[in-house]
């Protein structure tokens, strides 16, 4: 996973490999929910992602969480047709911005 923290515009970018299951956990909690404050917004890339297990979908509702909920400004970006499917069907689509 590669993380890069826009300081002008408070974003952080989540550029999550190939796979995103549970083997990444500790590195995703250590990025983006660790000791750091909430960013302003959080964009997700998920191009390289091939794979997701339920716990990706876990990270992504801690994530949320501790961007502030319904105000959270969480983007998902380049998911594949696979994973877009995946999320719609988990109602992802309703609680993140899918691009």
């Amino acid at each position: 996973m590669i993380i890069h923290h826009d300081a002008e515009y408070d974003c952080l970018t989540l550029q999550v490999g190939e796979r995103f299951d549970f083997s990444m956990h500790r590195d995703f909690h250590d990025a983006c929910l660790g000791n750091r404050a909430a960013s302003r917004s959080y964009i997700v890339d998920m191009g390289e992602v091939t794979g997701m297990d339920s716990s990706a979908l876990g990270m992504l509702l801690l994530l949320r969480e501790h961007a502030g909920a319904e105000r959270a400004d969480i983007r998902i970006v380049n998911a594949g047709s696979e994973l877009r499917s995946t999320l719609r069907v988990a109602g992802f689509d309703k609680l993140f911005t899918m691009q």
